[in-house]
């Protein structure tokens, strides 16, 4: 029995980054002398093991054959007598296909330092297109590897552009949709995740809302960059300068959806665009079966941004009724959450990206200051029910008054 490191391990320490997990292979050993060695089985499709001390995965080298259409498709054959090299060759791309032995010598046999050296991603085996998933994992690598200088390789891209052709990918369930598209929003080049979808065709039939917002103008004097697709990308790479957070990255993709239905005789104006674009996003939520969080930061950011925007033309009373429309009061994270992506939208322009942004200091300094006003003991004393309402609705008018007198004054 032999074990090999392999995967974003050996990757990963090539790159010079730092391995955050390590993944085993087995050859030439069967789950019955694992088991006997005290590893746990955990796998539910083919045998994975936990170390007994370090508790990492151990798999037994197995072999993938395509048998029917989709992503689960595929009948897995395991044993002592599958190779490495044949292991290997079942993998997505060759910089993820190196195997590195106890003494430290790396098995390579497609290349994968190469294509590191290269900054390719290129897959390993015309078996790629096999898989639809495959096309949503080198959209999520490219978003990871983008700052290092990685780009698709031409004739990768051409498979993941036939799979579209050939509707592989309309196998793809909701669950894995979202889970890669998570994980990719967790990348420090999101944007390259929609934009490699765009590349070979996928985004279209995966996210077709976000796919129709490229080609659609709006006014030059308030977008210079003209297409509302390039804004909606400038405004993702915005959040992911802004917050790690992925709720506040979806946010800030999904704000503008509603532009994509706007009839062309009206461009470049939209008008109601942001009703529309919550409508949208309930429709997104419910086809992919999105997290709640996201789901609700995201209408609050689509239905509210351009009230955010527009925060210092505001009278108390707009403001104080926004924060209440926005549940500022109970969920005060998620409204923070909610002003970074307004923030993100802001910057996400050609030549304004470094502009001052002060509606979100003056907004959360003025829910916090209404969030502040406790009625006294002689309050409650005095006043009940409605007069107690309108008692504190005054309170936090004046105390939103004061804040935005500071905030106009400079202070």
């Amino acid at each position: 029995m032999q074990v090999y490191l392999v995967g974003g391990a050996v990757r990963d320490a090539l790159l010079g980054l730092a391995v955050k997990e390590r993944d085993w292979v087995v050859v030439g050993g069967t789950r019955e002398e694992l088991l006997r060695l005290h590893y746990r089985e955990v796998g539910r499709d083919f045998p994975v093991f936990l170390h007994p001390d370090t508790h990492e995965e151990y798999a037994l080298a197995r072999l993938e054959r395509k048998v029917s259409p989709g992503y689960r498709g595929f009948t897995v054959e395991f044993g002592p007598e599958v190779t490495l090299e044949e292991d290997l060759a079942r993998r997505d791309l060759t910089i993820n296909a190196i195997a590195q032995a106890a003494d430290g010598t790396l098995i390579d046999p497609h290349g994968g330092k190469r294509d590191l050296k290269a900054r390719l991603l290129r897959h390993v085996s015309p078996a790629f297109i096999e898989d639809p998933v495959r096309v949503l994992r080198v959209a999520r690598f490219a978003a990871r590897f983008a700052p290092l200088g990685f780009r698709v390789a031409p004739e990768t891209l051409a498979l993941m552009h036939a799979m579209v052709e050939r509707h592989e990918i309309d196998a793809l369930v909701a669950e894995r949709v979202w889970q890669e598209t998570e994980k990719a929003l967790r990348e420090p080049r999101a944007s390259e995740f929609f934009r490699v979808l765009r590349e070979c065709g996928a985004l279209k039939p995966i996210y077709p809302e976000i796919d129709a917002l490229f080609g659609v103008p709006q006014p030059a004097q308030w977008h210079p960059e003209i297409d509302t697709g390039l804004h909606t990308l400038m405004v993702l790479d915005q959040a992911a300068l802004l917050s790690p957070l992925p709720q506040v990255r979806f946010a800030a993709l999904v704000h503008d959806l509603g532009k994509g239905t706007t009839p062309v005789e009206e461009w470049p104006s939209h008008r109601g665009h942001e009703e529309r674009s919550v409508a949208l996003l309930e429709a997104m939520a419910e086809r992919l079966r999105l997290p709640g969080e996201y789901r609700d930061l995201g209408i609050i950011v689509a239905r509210f941004h351009g009230v955010v925007h527009r925060a210092f033309e505001l009278r108390p009373k707009t403001v104080l009724e926004f924060l209440e429309r926005a549940d500022a009061f109970r969920r005060p994270e998620r409204f923070a959450q909610a002003l970074l992506a307004c923030e993100a939208d802001s910057r996400g322009r050609t030549g304004l990206e470094n502009i001052p942004y002060p509606q979100r200091v003056y907004l959360q300094a003025a829910r916090d200051a209404a969030a502040a006003i406790r009625p006294s003991p002689d309050d409650i004393a005095t006043h009940a029910g409605a007069k107690m309402a309108e008692l504190l609705h005054r309170r936090r008018l004046g105390a939103i008054g004061e804040v935005r007198e500071r905030s106009q004054a400079g202070g």
